[in-house]
């Protein structure tokens, strides 16, 4: 579903996406070495993948299970979901915060038309192995946009893809160069929308650094961001609404085997879903990323805010 870039401000996760969720795994440094869900049978291992707002997550996810009570053996950085998905489906891993439409569409079932939430997670609780299950989804996203400045929302009137069509013809939109030929991207625009720009400005090998600064230059018009990209914040972008489900949806997820979870697990895990907004992992990300914050201390503030933690 993704594929062009992450993004240079993460650094270490060049060439990493979503769907893919990093890299391979070297089986002579994975942390899964050695590990099953349940831990020593009295801990829940909480597994990451290797980019930083999952390992973020994966964090909260811990702190929250462990102001439960319960012990937590964190196994974070491992890798693809090539390799983490199936330790937790043979309960190597026994909770890990996943993202459903990649979840689907990767690892499920690759043929899947599933775009909304709802499609989505009835389509996972049917089809995921009896070892796993997916609990409640967050509202919060990690998803394709189509993103603008202030200046170019407010002299278009754009605050959907649909705004685009009388004046997508007159801009340039910068993305990776997939972007152009997929259902999800420049194809899909113009069949659900009616969206078709004028230019396209490819951008690939980790530069969306240089994306956003061509964005802020009016050098592209729009562009094709991560909706939990620091620089949406940081540079007050507008992410255009997305009312036809163009991109599928990619809720913050936990996938848990279920015998290293309780009802006490689930209820803690639950709990974050409910309240994790996308404007939340936006946030976090641009102290993890901007300020150079640790990822404990960022999921700590988070969950003290949120009341999720004594």
């Amino acid at each position: 579903m993704r594929g062009m870039y992450r993004g240079a401000a993460f650094g270490l996760i060049t060439a990493l996406t979503l769907t893919a969720c990093g890299g391979g795994g070297d089986s002579d440094d994975n942390p899964l070495t050695g590990s099953s869900g349940g831990g020593d049978g009295k801990s829940i291992v909480v597994g990451s993948a290797n980019f930083p707002e999952n390992q973020l997550l994966a964090e909260i996810y811990s702190q929250a299970l462990e102001d439960k009570g319960l012990k937590v053996t964190r196994k974070f950085d491992i890798g693809a979901r090539e390799v983490y998905y199936d330790q937790v489906v043979k309960g190597g891993i026994g909770v890990f915060p996943e993202y459903n439409g990649a979840l689907l569409s990767v690892a499920v079932d690759k043929n899947s038309t599933a775009t909304s939430t709802e499609e989505i997670n009835a389509e996972l609780k049917e089809k995921l192995p009896s070892s796993v299950e997916i609990l409640d989804s967050a509202q919060a996203e990690d998803k394709d946009s189509v993103t603008v400045t202030a200046e170019t929302a407010a002299k278009y009137n754009l605050k959907t893809l649909a705004d685009l069509k009388p004046v997508a013809g007159d801009m340039t939109l910068g993305a990776g160069s997939e972007f152009k030929t997929r259902t999800q991207g420049g194809v899909g625009l113009k069949k659900v929308y009616g969206v078709e720009f004028g230019k396209f400005q490819p951008l690939d090998g980790g530069a969306q650094t240089t994306l956003v600064k061509l964005l802020k230059d009016n050098e592209v018009q729009a562009a094709n961001l991560y909706t939990t990209d620091p620089a949406i914040v940081a540079d007050k972008l507008v992410v255009l609404e997305d009312p036809e489900n163009l991109f599928s949806s990619q809720n913050v997820t936990p996938l848990v085997y279920k015998d290293a979870v309780n009802d006490t697990a689930k209820e803690a895990l639950n709990a974050v879903s409910a309240k994790l907004t996308t404007q939340d992992l936006l946030d976090m990300m641009k102290k993890l990323v901007n300020d150079k914050e640790d990822a404990d201390t960022v999921a700590e503030e988070w969950l003290t805010k949120a009341g999720l933690v004594s």
